[in-house]
This record gives structure tokens, sequence and C-alpha cells, in this order.
């Protein structure tokens, strides 16, 4: 089989946590300008498929296609550098991934009356955008994104949601982890139809995590 290197492509993809099965038998193709949101009740393997896909851990069984270095992670943690400002931590990311500028990103999220200030100063929320600010000066096409508006106020969102937006205009890609309507134009996928079968059961530490 020939795979399209600009779709990301998961096929049969069984994933695990803590050494449980989750989910089995996971399959979708995320194309160029397609935002894809996964849905599913906490504890379904939101995240646990999210982690896999982006490579911090390895699956069951199935195949990823597409993902090597094209994906932009961004989970819970902001991922942010608290004695640096918030220019100081956009040009560190952008200089990791050879990203020529930053102002985008400082305009998307409405950062430049910030752009002085240590990060470890900041509100969870004013946090919560620079870390999603981070997505832009990767330069990656593929945006795989976990609860991302957490902390956010309305406002924020709609920051955040323009930036989505404008990614996929220019050919990217995201893949969204949430249970709230970003007024997108997204195609969702329910994770709950791929739940594992196993007669383990789970704690709510493990829980948490999925």
């Amino acid at each position: 089989m020939v795979f399209d290197p600009h779709t990301l492509s998961v096929s049969d993809l069984s994933v695990a946590r803590g050494g449980l099965p989750v989910l089995a038998g996971v399959g979708f193709d995320l194309v160029p300008g397609q935002a894809l949101v996964l849905r599913g009740p906490n504890g379904s393997g939101k995240t646990t498929l999210l982690r896999t896909i982006a490579g911090l851990q390895p699956p069951l069984q199935g195949a990823i296609n597409g993902a090597e270095d094209r994906i932009a992670y961004a989970a819970h943690a902001d991922g942010l550098k608290a004695m640096l400002s918030v220019t100081e931590n956009l040009s560190f990311w952008a200089e990791i991934f050879g990203y020529p500028q930053i102002d985008p990103a400082l305009d998307a999220y409405a950062l430049r009356p910030l752009a002085t200030r240590l990060a470890g100063t900041l509100s969870a929320g004013q946090k919560r955008r620079l870390g999603l600010a981070r997505l832009m000066v990767t330069g990656r096409p593929v945006w795989v994104l976990d609860e991302p508006t957490v902390s956010l106020d309305s406002s924020a969102v709609a920051m955040f949601a323009g930036a989505v937006r404008a990614h996929l205009a220019h050919g990217g890609s995201a893949l969204i982890a949430t249970h709230i309507d970003l007024g997108l134009a997204a195609d969702v996928f329910d994770v709950s139809a791929f739940r594992a079968q196993t007669n383990a059961r789970l704690g709510a530490s493990d829980e948490a995590f999925l």
C-alpha cells in the first residue's frame, strides 16, 4: 500500500495505558486542511491515543504513517521556561524548529502586551495562550492537541479557534481532543466505539490519564 506523505494515516491501531489495553482497531485519515475532533467520555482513551500518535509511547499494534517529524503536540503542560519572557520562550522554540519569526504567534494570541513578562508570572490563561502560540513557531503541519482550551476564557478560545482556522487554510491539519464546540468546520471521531475489551478493573488514578 502506498501512503500519501501529506496525510496522517492511522490503521488498526491498539493502544494501552499501564499495560492495559484501552482502544483497539482505531483507524482514520487526517488530510491537509482537515480538523478532526476526538470525542468520548472521560477515561475512554483519548489522551492515550494522542500520546501514541505523537510518538510518546509505542502502540500495541497497528500503524501510524505520515507522522514522522510532522507533528506538533500540546497537552496539559504548557512547556514554558518560567524564567524566560514571553518573547524569549517563543524565540527559543522558533530556534529549535528553525522557524523564521514569532510575530504571527504573538499577534494571534494577543501576547504583545505581555512580551517582556516572565512566563512564571503569567496567569494560568496567559500561560495557556503562550503554550498554544508555541505551535505556530514549530512550522509543523500536523497539530495534535489534548484539551487545548483548558484555562482559557471565551475570548482566548476564539483566538485559538482562529489560529486553527488559519493553520488549516495554509494546508495544515489538526487532531483535537475537546469537549467544547470550537466553531470549526471539523469532523468528529468518537473513540468510544473502539474501547478495548478487558477484564481488568481500572482505578481512578488510571482513568485520569486515559
